[in-house]
């Protein structure tokens, strides 16, 4: 090689493995302190791009375990108000079979009576006000609510949930008023209740079952939420024992290739010893 000292090929060559080591020993301590493998796209595009794919798909599916929870609470709640009415419309058959005897006159028949009436505009009062969301439950106003419980558009990502009415109108429970006035009407009224209450069961294990199924939706979307998590971290994420590694031998050739510089520049000095 010639001897020159207008241009040093030699610290030229050191510096752009020292600059080649020095930039990957930033992307070494990038990694270290983020945490990540991949801080922008240039370090894996296609990683980046699948990442925030399942990045994007976690999230929604965390809404979707929200609105699961939701429609679990709406199911309770109408639960629990059927099993009050139920209790309500046990009394009001009580007060029935006690209104149906024989030895009661007008006077006090009507005792019973004035309850029974108190109990059935209770019942649609509680109805008229149960509700979740904005929506009420119970009362007809709606009739079923629609879930959304995945994270694409499509019919299996949506649950329909059907909502029975259970006020006293001819739709619902279809009890009367002032039925119990005589002895007709209180056996009357006893057919009605039993068929009032077979109403209500049907509305509960409707409610009981929609609360299973969104349950067993709820677990589904939580190994969901974590597998996806997990994919994502593979991706994403850093090895800390391999960045380690990667980080203490970018290091030293951060270290040796500024030694070398440092001879590589005083090599043309050697041209002076020709000089003496």
């Amino acid at each position: 090689m010639s001897l020159v000292i207008n241009t040093n090929v030699a610290a030229l060559v050191a510096q752009q493995n020292l600059a080649t080591s020095n930039s990957q020993l930033k992307v070494s301590v990038q990694r270290l302190s983020s945490g990540f493998r991949i801080n922008s796209s240039a370090d894996d595009a296609a990683g980046l791009g699948r990442a925030d794919q399942l990045k994007s798909q976690s999230r929604m599916i965390q809404a979707s375990i929200r609105n699961v929870n939701d429609g679990v609470s709406a199911m309770e709640i109408s639960d629990k108000v059927a099993e009050q009415i139920t209790n309500i419309v046990t009394r009001m058959g009580e007060l029935a079979a006690s209104a149906a005897q024989g030895t009661l006159d007008t006077t006090n028949r009507t005792y019973y009576s004035d309850e029974f009436d108190k109990l059935k505009s209770e019942i649609d009062r509680i109805a008229n006000t149960t509700e979740f969301g904005g929506y009420k439950l119970i009362n007809g106003d709606t009739s079923y609510l629609t879930m959304y419980i995945g994270f694409k558009n499509s019919t299996n990502d949506q649950l329909s949930v059907s909502l029975k009415v259970l006020t006293t109108g001819a739709s619902g429970l279809n009890l009367s008023s002032g039925i119990l006035g005589s002895i007709t009407g209180a056996l009357s009224a006893l057919d009605s209740v039993s068929a009032a209450l077979k109403t209500i069961n049907d509305a509960r294990a409707i409610y009981g079952a929609s609360s299973n199924r969104l349950t067993a939706a709820l677990s589904n979307l939580q190994v969901t939420f974590t597998n996806y998590q997990a994919a994502e971290s593979r991706i994403r994420d850093a090895d800390f024992a391999y960045e380690t590694a990667q980080y203490t031998k970018n290091q030293i050739m951060v270290q040796a290739g500024t030694s070398v510089l440092a001879q590589a520049n005083t090599l043309p000095q050697n041209a002076l010893s020709l000089l003496r």
